[in-house]
């Protein structure tokens, strides 16, 4: 059987039945399952909620067609399975864009509206739930549902963000963006340690669409959480058609040896990758694959992490409490972790329409780490304790570990929503974060 698990390989979880889609019209009964229920798209998401252990996964990727897209209005409907890649392909040759997307195209629409992805644009756009204008969802216990704002807008609101847990997604309609062509003009400015980071952000923000910022997580003292900051914005000055559809390269006869991610090596990376253009702006047009999806180049690359995976711990605290990023980065380094990739962005205030929603106002951080056992899981729970004393919240899409009681505080809606999850579905995530078990019938 395929293997079907998620994109940091940890934990492991077999699930006891793969039910391949194809058409939306002959979706199976689903109130009959005598197992678990869960849709799986892609597999992108990097702990647990896309894994359902000895459940059913319904496997979505053949509910790949397109359905309506209007070029003037730029609304696009398809089915739940079409790839953000595919709808790229479609959509950017007649000059429109997604309105955000996440750090990858290689995920599903329904992926997207599950996890209520957010972008390089959250500062201005929000997340991925504002621009979905309606969709429908199959239930077991009450069949087919179309839900949007002003039709069953409660159900909308629980399944944007609502990890999958609601029922499935069959087919979205979303409200694409407006763009002169497929470059962006790119800008990346070196900074040397944390405060400037959040001096760029206050004055790029309001004057570019895209911003983003890599930091090196092993430095430290004077140097801490130095960087570079990266923004962008669509090009007026180059519009010309590129070719959309670039399939990045496999990496061969892996996973790798786990010395290969370790902390000399991740170092020496950082240096050169700080020093290629230190103290100096450097100015690009580049295509907007190599800015969005630089990772997608590699399309495996989450097997450089070794054999036992890896952890993504990606976190958002409010703005004034901000200081919790320097607390984080300090753990880094004193407990000589190895990560392997950090980003740093500041999340804007539109709120996302979605009931269980992860973005919200405040700075947000994103850091890799190669599995290495207790140790890394006795990190982030350090990390979720300061976290947790800053009134931030940690994203379930990226999660493989936390506490119930970590998560019913940084999502206090958890009850509520509740009431919205379809009877028959259920994932690894959801019994680990709620302690309940896998009740077949």
């Amino acid at each position: 059987m395929t293997a079907y698990e998620s994109w940091g390989r940890y934990p492991r979880s077999t699930p006891a039945q793969v039910v391949p889609l194809s058409w939306i019209s002959e979706i199976p009964d689903l109130s009959q399952s005598a197992r678990p229920l869960l849709a799986y798209g892609m597999g992108r998401s990097y702990g647990d909620c896309c894994l359902n252990g000895e459940g059913t996964l319904l496997a979505t990727r053949g509910l790949d067609k397109f359905m309506q897209f209007d070029t003037v209005s730029g609304i696009l409907r398809c089915e739940a399975g079409v790839t953000l890649e595919a709808i790229l392909r479609v959509v950017l040759p007649a000059k429109w864009f997604l309105p955000v997307t996440p750090g990858t195209q290689f995920v599903t629409i329904g992926g997207a509206i599950a996890n209520d992805v957010h972008g390089k644009n959250h500062h201005r756009a929000g997340s991925f739930g504002c621009y979905v204008r309606c969709f429908e969802v199959m239930r077991s216990d009450v069949g087919s549902v179309l839900c949007s704002r002003e039709q069953n807008a409660d159900l909308f609101e629980a399944t944007i963000g609502g990890l999958g847990l609601t029922g499935l997604i069959l087919w979205a309609e979303i409200q694409l963006k407006r763009v002169p062509g497929p470059w962006i003009d790119c800008e990346e400015i070196p900074f040397e340690k944390l405060e400037d980071f959040f001096e760029l952000s206050l004055q790029s923000d309001e004057s570019h669409e895209y911003t983003v910022a890599w930091v090196d997580c092993l430095s430290s003292g004077e140097n801490l959480g130095r960087g570079i900051f990266i923004r962008g914005d669509h090009s007026e000055t180059r519009t010309s058609n590129i070719e959309v559809h670039r399939r990045g390269t496999a990496i061969p006869g892996l996973p790798v040896p786990e010395f290969v991610i370790s902390r000399p090596t991740i170092r020496a990376f950082n240096w050169i990758y700080l020093h290629r253009n230190w103290r100096k702006i450097s100015r690009s047009v580049v295509p907007f694959d190599t800015f969005f999806y630089p990772l997608d180049r590699l399309n495996n690359w989450n097997v450089l992490h070794g054999r036992r995976g890896f952890l993504q711990y990606q976190f958002v605290v409010p703005q004034e409490n901000r200081d919790a990023v320097r607390e984080i980065l300090e753990l880094i380094v004193a407990g000589k972790a190895p990560c392997a990739l950090s980003v740093l962005k500041i999340f804007g205030s539109q709120p996302s329409p979605g009931m269980m929603s992860f973005p919200r106002p405040g700075v947000t951080l994103a850091l890799d780490f190669p599995f290495r056992g207790a140790r890394t899981l006795e990190l982030c729970e350090r990390f979720d304790e300061v976290v947790r004393r800053n009134g931030g919240a940690v994203y379930p899409a990226k999660d493989a570990r936390m506490s119930p009681e970590s998560y019913k505080l940084y999502f206090p809606r958890w009850a509520e929503f509740s009431k919205f999850i379809d009877p028959k579905f259920c994932s690894d995530f959801w019994r680990r974060v709620t302690a309940s078990e896998v009740v077949d019938g």
